[in-house]
């Protein structure tokens, strides 16, 4: 595909997943986002978009095996997929993340008690919602895709991303209270444990919201 400053970034994210490599560098929400244009959100990130675009095809041809195009898979592929890669591994890691937080803040809460009772009730909100959101999925709209019935699934779609943008600003929260995941000096093997795990998770979640945001949910409701 040609990228110009008007390549929406979910699109460009769809059709080159290597590009979100890029996205995740800068900052550049390609998920709850991804129906913005490139040049829009590098300008109001004060980034060059012609820069960002060669970094994007420097990464396009970058030898390498490719990942794969999942808007090109089968739907029913694309939600395994999301189910195997992003939901079986999150209802064991927000637990241990959860556990870790509450630690983290009965141990050292006395050095940093903003920041780490802020962690502690912003990922328990986040877990919550979580937990609730991977089961309405799992248990209303995924069997209403695989039915053959996505194109009458816009009202839980239409949820599914409302729940997409909470889990979002919960993730830019924990970010900004980490100052970053910059690990403190004197932090305890817990603790820099914790921050790994929040920013593996941030990611992970990007990646998760992106495919249905971005794919499955488009492709459901266009049948």
């Amino acid at each position: 595909m040609t990228i110009t400053n008007d390549t929406l970034v979910g699109q460009l994210a769809a059709e080159q997943p290597l590009s979100t490599r890029v996205f995740a560098r800068h900052g550049i929400d390609y998920c709850c986002g991804g129906g913005r244009p490139l040049g829009e959100v590098c300008s109001e990130k004060g980034l060059d978009a012609g820069s960002v675009v060669a970094e994007i095809e420097k990464e396009l041809n970058a030898p390498g095996e490719q990942p794969t195009r999942w808007d090109n898979a089968p739907l029913p592929d694309l939600i395994d997929h999301i189910l195997q890669a992003y939901h079986v591994p999150l209802w064991e890691e927000l637990s241990r993340l959860d556990a870790m937080a509450r630690k983290v803040h009965m141990v050292h809460g006395d050095k940093e008690p903003e920041m780490l009772a802020g962690i502690v009730d912003v990922f328990g909100g986040l877990k919550a919602e979580l937990d609730q959101h991977m089961r309405k999925e799992e248990q209303i709209l995924f069997p209403m895709i695989l039915g053959g019935h996505g194109t009458m699934a816009g009202g839980p779609i239409h949820v599914m991303n409302h729940e997409h943008e909470s889990c979002g600003e919960a993730l830019r929260r924990l970010r900004l209270l980490t100052n970053n995941y910059d690990v403190p000096e004197g932090a305890c093997n817990t603790w820099r444990a914790l921050w790994h795990g929040l920013a593996a998770l941030e990611h992970d979640l990007h990646q998760h919201i992106h495919l249905e945001n971005n794919i499955l949910f488009p492709r459901a409701l266009n049948g």
